[in-house]
């Protein structure tokens, strides 16, 4: 089997791979770099993102009113301290982008241009025009190119951790274009893998983002952290999954009912106005916006549709001119997947699975309980997020976080000692025999996309937008299932050259354990908060559960279900109140 060596592995190249990898680089040029990733660099997910990054830039923001609005927006299960440094480091980060050539879209003196997001008072999320994940990615791309310590290895599918006595050592990845097992030694490993959307039905999520960097640290001992609480996006372009960035909102954009009412002003989030962008109303937080389209269709006042219930995005009184400069994106995804031009047409939306606010448990450094094991993005939960990420904040996360694990990784290995050949040989053999079996088993009755449809379908019905006992624990013994027939899989196709067969159960297998792990962690927080609402449960409880859920892996049932205390440092838990309430105040 033939081994790659580098001082730090980095698994993921979307933005926070990439936003790692420049920082090693920059801290330490000695320090060797491989960047593994399954797809090339420019294919990976952050591209999708639209909306922009959030970082106080203008005179009337202050960094305590981000802080406040994460917090609050996160329902205080957010770790008050990763919410600080975040808040304060983001705005240099962001500043740097604009060095290193990020098109940040500009008012007329010149001045880098904000926009409001849902869940902020105050306009402070940087955008490029409605593709700001584009160009952060193709920023970041560039920006690695004139290191010569990162060696890039692109469509290599990671499959596990190489880990010792406590330390992670290494990974094991398959070479896409050949087939070949490799093994990747160091003294450090980043995972900048992304999320885990994919575990449902209905996602805005690319199909490469089937959790397998959190399976991955799952399976050597991490924790993960918080996995029931699953962002709902409340525009998702029925049928597709593709997202219309919240950015249409924080233009101005109504959200209507059957009826043409603007029915979030029944949901606590402000009365309806000629000037929408000056109040809560549409930009509410994601979770509140998502819940209330749920009630709207109970109450059979949402709009009925092949795609399931919708109800409109209406941007036409902003004009074609506005939208083109600042929604581009948003006016072609339109037309060309739902057949309706912004300018002149309601646009049909829904709610659409979107973001992870679980994933590895990490410290304030990115450091997860395995020494030298690291992560950041979306994989990662530092925890500020809590309960309910609030948009514009996971672009910057990405960012500070990814740099952040990047620096204190390169502290690490400057003394860390390399796992032992043996060790390191030993288990790169099991996961070549468990690759081999795959290949040789020719009984195997189940089938991959079979599997997965049961699985996500039941994901949605029962850990959806709301949830009870008998919903979550009809998916967690449906999950069990799935998990137990996985066993019986065998590949349909025997080639080694980009056997997507072969990836495609892979991924399933990740899935599983992902899914297994939300589910249990829903089962067991007896409450109600953020995007986790129970309907057996309605309240917010912060006597039990103002607490992190921490799932630990078990190869032959459920997890283990334990928990860690909230850091609270200046803000203490309080009544989430959006729109007129509030104040509702959305300044420019």
């Amino acid at each position: 089997m033939r081994v790659e060596t580098a001082d730090i592995i980095i698994v993921g190249a979307g933005g926070a791979g990439l936003r790692a990898a420049i920082a090693v680089a920059e801290a330490d040029p000695n320090v060797s770099i491989a960047l593994v990733s399954k797809v090339y660099p420019m294919r990976s997910h952050t591209c999708a993102a639209e909306g922009g990054a959030a970082g106080v830039i203008k005179s009337n923001d202050k960094l305590d009113y981000h802080f406040d609005d994460t917090v609050a927006g996160g329902d205080w299960l957010t770790d008050q301290d990763a919410v600080e440094l975040f808040v304060n480091e983001i705005p240099k980060e962001l500043t740097q982008m604009e060095h290193w050539g990020c098109p940040w879209s500009r008012e007329g003196d010149g001045h880098v241009a904000v926009r409001p997001f849902g869940g902020m008072k105050i306009m402070r999320t940087w955008y490029a025009s409605d593709k700001t994940g584009f160009h952060m990615l193709h920023t970041l791309f560039q920006t690695s190119l004139k290191y010569p310590s990162i060696k890039r290895f692109d469509e290599f599918f990671t499959t596990d951790l190489l880990v010792e006595d406590g330390r992670c050592g290494g990974i094991t990845a398959i070479e896409m274009r050949t087939g070949q097992l490799r093994t990747f030694r160091g003294k450090a490993v980043i995972v900048c893998s992304g999320g885990a959307g994919r575990v449902f039905p209905f996602t805005t999520n690319g199909a490469i983002k089937t959790g397998d960097g959190m399976a991955m640290a799952y399976r050597a001992g991490v924790p993960l952290k918080d996995m029931e609480f699953v962002q709902y996006h409340p525009t998702g372009l029925p049928g597709t999954g593709i997202l219309l960035t919240e950015g249409c909102r924080g233009e101005g954009g109504y959200l209507l009912n059957k009826d043409g009412y603007r029915y979030l002003q029944d949901y606590g989030l402000g009365p309806a106005t000629e000037k929408p962008v000056l109040k809560a109303m549409e930009l509410g937080p994601r979770d509140r916006l998502s819940q209330a389209f749920w009630h709207e269709e109970k109450k059979g006042r949402t709009i009925p549709t092949k795609w399931g219930s919708v109800i409109h995005l209406d941007m036409r009184h902003l004009g074609e001119k506005l939208i083109n400069e600042r929604l581009p994106l948003v006016r072609d995804l339109s037309r060309n997947y739902v057949n309706a031009d912004p300018v002149t047409d309601l646009v049909p939306v829904r709610p659409v699975v979107h973001y992870m606010m679980g994933g590895i448990s990490t410290d304030i450094n990115g450091a997860t309980t395995v020494d030298g094991l690291y992560a950041a993005g979306e994989c990662a939960c530092v925890s500020i997020n809590g309960a309910n990420r609030l948009g514009s904040n996971s672009l910057g996360e990405l960012l500070v976080f990814g740099a952040r694990a990047a620096r204190h990784a390169v502290e690490y290995v400057k003394t860390a000692r390399p796992m032992t050949d043996a060790a390191a040989t030993a288990q790169a053999s099991d996961v070549e025999n468990r690759i081999a079996a795959l290949y040789k088993r020719t009984s195997g009755k189940e089938r991959v996309p079979a599997l997965r449809q049961q699985m996500t379908m039941s994901m949605e019905e029962g850990c959806g937008i709301y949830r009870d006992e008998v919903s979550l624990k009809a998916t967690c013994d449906v999950v069990a299932e799935v998990r137990a027939r996985f066993k019986d899989v065998a590949l349909e196709d025997k080639s080694y050259v980009y056997n997507t067969d072969l990836f495609q159960t892979l991924e399933l297998g990740c899935m599983i354990e992902v899914a297994q792990a939300l589910v249990v962690s829903a089962i067991e927080r007896k409450e109600s908060r953020g995007a986790h609402q129970r309907l057996d449960y309605v309240q917010r409880d912060d006597v039990n559960y103002l607490k992190h859920s921490m799932a630990y892996y078990n190869p032959n049932g459920d997890p283990r279900i334990d928990y860690l205390d909230v850091v609270i440092t200046k803000s203490q838990p309080a009544e989430r109140v959006y729109g007129a309430a509030a104040g509702g105040q959305v300044t420019a």
